[in-house]
């Protein structure tokens, strides 16, 4: 249940983002960036699949470019069904879906599924071994060399 909220949220973001770089995007009220922000994941979640199955034989040709025109609609829709959430045309919607889903898409990698925030930090590069077998590393050396390696590929040469 967290993982919605924070999805939710994320959303609700990337919502406020888009608004800020888009021309012909406006919303009046916090309130509703929240209710839009719903909407549009309701519609998302429970649409669009229902959408992309029947326009499956115009993505196959289109290479999957149609679904971006899905997502636009997707996008135009919720500023039908929300009051003070407008969209100028459909092409500003097209290209406010476009950044919604690069700037969600960009803070979901951090979320978890069960709602946790995942940012690892490593310390040490990992070993250069595989498998017991040595490796050359970017110089062109060998990360652990045998002593008696030299002269097996000698002799098999």
């Amino acid at each position: 249940m967290i993982g919605f909220f924070i999805t939710w949220l994320t959303n609700i973001i990337a919502l406020i983002v888009v608004v800020g770089i888009i021309p012909g995007i406006e919303i009046h009220g916090w309130q509703t960036a929240v209710v839009a922000a719903l909407i549009l994941g309701l519609l998302n979640a429970f649409l669009r699949p229902l959408v992309l199955l029947v326009t499956l034989p115009l993505q196959l040709i289109s290479l999957g470019f149609f679904t971006l025109l899905v997502n636009g609609f997707m996008f135009y829709l919720v500023s039908k069904i929300v009051e003070d959430f407008h969209v100028a045309s459909f092409w500003s919607a097209f290209w406010g879906a476009l950044v919604f889903s690069i700037v969600s898409f960009i803070l979901n990698l951090f979320i978890s599924p069960e709602g946790r925030i995942n940012v690892t930090f490593y310390k040490e590069y990992p070993s250069k071994t595989y498998r017991g077998k040595s490796v050359i590393d970017v110089e062109g050396k060998p990360a652990d060399r045998d002593e008696g390696d030299d002269d097996r590929r000698i002799k098999q040469a």
